[in-house]
């Protein structure tokens, strides 16, 4: 009896044994690589925008920005006041209305916080009284372009990007195909 129960424990030890890479199945797929030509199908694939070279360090804007990060850390809202544009001062406070919010400090810095370091300004490109430049740092580590305003001979701040403004017109044209 025990030679039945040992012989039939060491069959059954020996048939359920199988190799660590035992390919069964004959219609494996090979694994695809996460390459470019893995996803070049892909129609939702995104593709990432080689950086723009620093062609200046945004002389005549960085001290505009520099003074905004100055406003922020210190809480300072007649300082921040200073530095933006009046379009953008009215658009903002219209927001703080309708939020019951009284300081614009506390209202930016709900929506972005102040960074641990100042922000990176470069690439500024003046036309007449408006001009472009690339912020980095806080909510923006890859960057994003901010329009400037100049009005009574200082340049101040706006809310508006044309980064951000392209996404919208269109979006707002793909929403008018329909």
């Amino acid at each position: 009896m025990r030679f039945f129960i040992l012989l039939f424990l060491t069959g059954f030890f020996i048939g359920c044994g199988t190799a660590e890479n035992s390919k069964t199945a004959t219609n494996l797929k090979p694994p695809v690589a996460n390459t470019a030509t893995g996803n070049a199908d892909n129609p939702l694939n995104t593709t990432k925008m080689p950086e723009a070279a620093t062609t200046n360090n945004a002389p005549t804007l960085a001290p505009v920005v520099q003074a905004y990060y100055a406003a922020l850390k210190t809480k300072n809202d007649a300082a921040l006041k200073k530095i933006y544009s009046q379009e953008t001062l009215k658009s903002l406070e219209a927001d703080m209305k309708s939020e019951k919010k009284t300081s614009l400090v506390e209202f930016i810095t709900e929506l972005e916080p102040v960074p641990d370091r100042p922000f990176e300004v470069r690439n500024e490109q003046i036309q007449g009284d408006t001009a472009i430049a690339e912020m980095r740092g806080g909510s923006y580590p890859n960057g994003i372009k901010i329009k400037f305003v100049r009005e009574n001979g200082e340049w101040k701040l706006t809310n508006e990007s044309p980064e951000i403004q392209s996404v919208k017109q269109s979006t707002a044209n793909s929403n008018s195909a329909k």
